[in-house]
């Protein structure tokens, strides 16, 4: 799959959107890209870089932390 358009996008004035689940020290944020797609960021490290994902790929990614597949 080509996920050069996710990457194209500007993400300069993004929404971003701390998880409740990261504690006051903050750790993971979110932003929707449309379609479904969503980018994910380190909020302790803001401008180092982020993962993009389809909706499909965002789906399994979130199916696999509940079932703790990461942990």
């Amino acid at each position: 799959m080509n996920k050069d358009p996710l990457y194209e996008q500007n993400l300069t004035h993004a929404v971003w959107h701390k998880s409740s689940h990261s504690g006051s020290d903050g750790c993971v944020e979110v932003t929707r890209l449309g379609a479904g797609a969503v980018a994910l960021r380190d909020s302790r490290n803001p401008g180092g870089g982020d993962l993009r994902f389809t909706a499909a790929e965002w789906a399994d990614f979130c199916a696999g932390v509940r079932s703790g597949e990461f942990g």
